[in-house]
């Protein structure tokens, strides 16, 4: 997978070269490069926002540095087989689902915008040539996407084969589909007790059955008290159940 980050701050995405991302890079299962936006700029303070057409505050990033980095980084061509990412408040809600979708794709384009946000032209000339997903992480505003596309290129890069350790851990986290759409249950280690604290004795009984029903119940019960809307509606659409007692 090829991944391209255009940006006016492309050193953001150094992160992306430590850690298990940066393993990623290191054994060729993804293609990391970012660019900054400015190089397609052409007068003398690399300008790359102007005033909103209507009026109204801020700056708005201009279509033309945007068009001639297209044309650089992808050509003119349709291809559905290009996906492209913009981070923005106004986007689709962002899910695992998602990302699972993307870990899939051959080549991800993150468009990070800027002040109020990229001239939509640019996401219209974009949707006719390749896959355009616009995503937001929440109902919150960031200074700009970079933040918001790295922590989508984390959620999309994990789950290429290869670059967890243990896959079947895949499985076991929340929103997965081994987790029926629930959120995770507590986990714990060793020492058995810590400052007061002890580990739920179901976990150290040795007992399978008991240990997936006890994880089962707090995954739930924690759903219904944190994301009730997963479990079927505002309210939930399931009864939490007792949790096994330790």
């Amino acid at each position: 997978m090829r991944l391209d980050y255009i940006s006016i701050f492309p050193e953001y995405f150094d992160v992306l070269h430590i850690s298990l991302l940066g393993r990623a890079v290191e054994h060729g299962l993804v293609d990391v490069r970012s660019h900054d936006l400015r190089t397609w700029t052409h007068d003398r303070h690399r300008t790359v926002d102007d005033t909103p057409c209507g009026g109204g505050a801020g700056m708005v990033m201009k279509p033309d540095p945007w068009g001639e980095a297209f044309d650089e980084l992808l050509g003119t061509e349709p291809d559905a087989d290009v996906h492209i990412v913009i981070p923005t408040p106004s986007g689709h809600p962002f899910r695992q689902q998602i990302a699972a979708d993307l870990s899939d794709a051959r080549r991800i384009v993150f468009c990070c915008g800027r002040y109020e946000g990229i001239d939509h032209r640019v996401i219209e000339y974009a949707s006719r040539r390749w896959t355009v997903h616009e995503l937001s992480l929440g109902d919150y505003v960031l200074n700009g996407g970079e933040v918001a596309a790295l922590a989508i290129t984390e959620a999309v890069v994990r789950l290429i084969p290869g670059v967890i350790g243990n896959p079947e851990s895949l499985t076991e986290e929340s929103y997965s589909a081994g987790q029926e759409g629930l959120l995770e249950y507590p986990v714990y280690t060793r020492p058995i007790s810590w400052r007061g604290h002890d580990v739920p004795e179901v976990l150290m009984s040795g007992h399978h059955g008991r240990i997936a029903a006890w994880r089962h119940d707090r995954s739930v019960a924690i759903t219904a008290e944190r994301r009730p809307d997963l479990l079927g509606g505002p309210d939930g659409g399931q009864e939490p159940t007792q949790p096994v007692r330790s």
